[in-house]
């Protein structure tokens, strides 16, 4: 499950910075508005491996080699597979014999043509990680040598919007794995249960925790690879099984409306999707919302924050945007392999951008641009150790803002409870877990002097 991230912040500073005598200086009141921009399944190095200053593929000369699942290096990387949830076939766009290392994907199908789907799933994206040495990809996916494979970053849209403001190179997935449960991360840096879970979605483990067969929910109850909500808008012709119980953890949203500050979920097609027809790429399992018992069908709250991106647009336009904005792009434009371009996706978030630059408000907003999860995409830089969550593989994340660090390359330690962690600061939130309470909130990409 794959998606992309981007944060709009509407404020002047972060913290603030007083000296004996002297006026103060700008804090992060400056900020009013944040907007989040949330895209699909690429990996840091798959994106901006190649961008001036960040640690990227110049850095991995001595850590791009991929083993086998005894340890044993390949000669030369497995076929490239076009797998699109049904039985893996050889792409035949890309050579056979590709050295086992990284490799330009644009060399052989341009960004505006699909790729295959690759597994992304949570105890795959641990076996690929292989404690650190991040030499398992291949071996562990079903796309085998597109994993290492990279775009030329020179050539797409949000490549500028990197070098003008800040890009951050040390920002990790939140948790190991895919969309659902990364999007579950963004809403409550928690991952979700399904006590008594049918044995039909139950993962199976040996005595060593090594996975004999997949599913939806760990031995002990947790969720952690796709399922639907139990409350629509639900994927047609999903068994009971399959849909979450509906949950009742606090969420940022939550926390947001207690304190009466404004908020909503945008997500492309959602106007659709609950009217009964939806198009045939919205994705229902990013939509983290609905999966929560405060926001189920016909409740008040689902109401007033969950809204359609025409929704987005007009309050953009309008100059009324809320306090917090999270965007998800439908999923023809949110840059997930198998069933989206790359360029479009790319193309319509800086058309996005263009537009909040130029908004009423753009001058006290500030705007974060990630991706939910690798998608698969092999990285060579090994996550933090931090709990059983995570963090997973390393992500692009942009920081756009007039109080961005402009051409910045921010090399702090983050994930994607950093995010929370920055909301939270801004409008003094209580933590909701552990991880958001001691991440960093992305305060170093921002200078409030300028």
């Amino acid at each position: 499950m794959r998606f992309i991230v981007s944060l709009i912040i509407s404020a002047r500073s972060f913290h603030a910075i007083a000296s004996g005598g002297e006026e103060e200086a700008p804090d992060n009141k400056a900020i009013q508005h944040i907007v989040v921009i949330y895209l699909e399944n690429h990996g840091f190095d798959n994106l901006y491996g190649l961008f001036p200053g960040a640690n990227g593929l110049q850095q991995a000369a001595n850590a791009a080699s991929q083993t086998d699942l005894n340890g044993k290096s390949y000669t030369t990387l497995p076929l490239v597979m076009n797998a699109e949830h049904k039985p893996a076939e050889v792409d035949e766009r890309f050579p056979k014999g590709l050295p086992n290392k990284p490799f330009p994907i644009d060399q052989y199908v341009p960004a505006n043509q699909k790729i295959g789907d690759l597994v992304h799933r949570f105890y795959q994206n641990q076996a690929q990680i292989n404690g650190g040495l991040n030499d398992r990809f291949a071996a562990v996916s079903d796309a085998g040598g597109l994993v290492m494979g990279y775009y030329d970053g020179h050539n797409l849209p949000l490549w500028k919007y990197a070098q003008k403001y800040t890009l951050a190179d040390n920002f990790f997935q939140g948790a190991f794995g895919g969309s659902f449960l990364n999007h579950f991360w963004l809403a409550c840096a928690c991952t979700p249960r399904y006590e008594q879970a049918p044995e039909e979605v139950t993962i199976k483990l040996d005595t060593t925790g090594n996975l004999l067969k997949d599913g939806g929910v760990t031995p002990d109850g947790y969720a952690v690879n796709t399922l639907q909500p139990s409350s629509p808008p639900i994927k047609p012709g999903i068994a009971p099984a399959k849909q979450l119980p509906p949950q009742t953890m606090a969420t940022l949203g939550d926390r947001l409306s207690d304190k009466n500050i404004s908020w909503a979920w945008y997500s492309g097609g959602w106007n659709d999707a609950i009217a009964g027809k939806a198009t045939k790429n919205f994705q229902y399992h990013h939509q983290p919302y609905v999966y929560f018992k405060r926001y189920a069908e016909g409740s008040a709250d689902r109401a007033v924050h969950l809204k359609d991106e025409t929704d987005f647009i007009r309050a953009l336009d309008t100059g009324t945007l809320p306090a917090v904005s999270f965007y998800k792009p439908v999923g023809d434009l949110n840059e997930h392999p198998g069933y989206a371009e790359l360029l479009a996706g790319e193309q319509h978030i800086a058309d996005l951008l263009a537009r909040i630059e130029t908004s009423p408000q753009w001058k006290n907003t500030a705007v974060i641009v990630t991706y939910d999860e690798n998608g698969g995409f092999w990285d060579h830089v090994a996550p933090p150790k931090k709990d059983r969550w995570g963090p997973g593989t390393r992500v692009p994340t942009l920081v756009i803002s007039p109080y961005a660090k402009r051409g910045f390359v921010d090399h702090t330690e983050y994930d994607t409870t950093s995010i929370l962690k920055l909301i939270e600061v801004r409008f003094g939130l209580k933590a909701l877990t552990e991880r958001d309470a001691n991440t960093h909130d992305l305060s170093n990409a921002f200078e409030f002097n300028r």
